[in-house]
């Protein structure tokens, strides 16, 4: 482990989440987007740098492997109480969902975030992607609960919003991310997200009252997410309250007349 970085409540890990997990102790929530399948990373991809720059790109981290798949919902069987939800691909989702089982979770369903402002399909020779999944599942004792209701799994959000930093290749929208975080976890509880990239999980978490633990391998992703975690913190959410007082139990004079 080579370095540790506290802010607020945010705890951020520059490692491996392999070794940095079994350190951690129990939380309430993993809410994190893995690594693409290794089709993604064989496969020229169109960026806003790569429209830009006329230079298509491909993926700049490591792939999903099978091992790795199968070590978190293990390590959140014997650790997490609530949710585990992981961005993946349409075609990955039963992976996970395997993979959750297999560890004991109680798996849920396949959820879609819908990207109405994704790139078209440039060859113009079949439809493009529209949509990213996520699979779900409950790691606590007896039924599941979250804050959405009945409500459906779909959720809609602009991938290049007003604050999108660019840094990353797979950034996810701080909007989409705070609504996943306020549904699946209650105020001060603790999320986990083994693979943090430039930390839009722990931004919302920042934004939310929720304490973070973010693990990140890569160095100049983990620089990034600190410098957007900080600024978060910089910038308080005016709509999130403070934590109630405790309650004081009134001493009553029995001697009073």
């Amino acid at each position: 482990m080579s370095r540790v970085e506290r802010i607020g409540d945010a705890t951020l890990y520059l490692g491996d989440c392999r070794e940095i997990l079994p350190t951690l102790g129990k939380v309430d929530a993993v809410v994190t987007d893995p690594p693409f399948e290794q089709e993604c990373h064989a496969a020229v991809r169109r960026t806003a740098a790569s429209i830009r720059t006329g230079v298509p790109a491909l993926l700049d981290f490591e792939a999903m492997t099978d091992g790795l798949r199968a070590f978190v919902p293990h390590w959140c069987a014997e650790n997490c109480s609530g949710w585990f939800i992981a961005f993946c691909q349409v075609e990955a989702v039963s992976s996970w969902r395997d993979a959750m089982e297999g560890a004991g979770l109680k798996y849920k369903r396949g959820m879609v975030w819908v990207k109405p402002d994704s790139s078209p399909q440039f060859n113009g020779q079949g439809p493009a992607q529209g949509f990213e999944c996520m699979a779900s599942a409950w790691c606590g004792a007896g039924h599941s609960r979250w804050n959405g209701g009945g409500r459906r799994g779909v959720f809609t959000a602009l991938t290049n919003q007003p604050d999108r930093q660019g840094e990353h290749q797979t950034e996810k929208p701080v909007p989409l991310m705070r609504e996943l975080v306020s549904l699946f976890s209650d105020p001060f509880s603790t999320i986990v997200d083994p693979f943090m990239g430039s930390g839009t999980t722990g931004v919302a978490c920042a934004k939310l009252g929720r304490r973070f633990i973010g693990v990140e391998i890569e160095e100049r992703y983990f620089d990034i997410a600190c410098r957007r975690i900080e600024a978060a913190y910089r910038q308080p959410d005016l709509f999130i309250q403070p934590p109630a007082p405790a309650p004081v139990q009134q001493t009553l004079d029995l001697g009073a007349a």
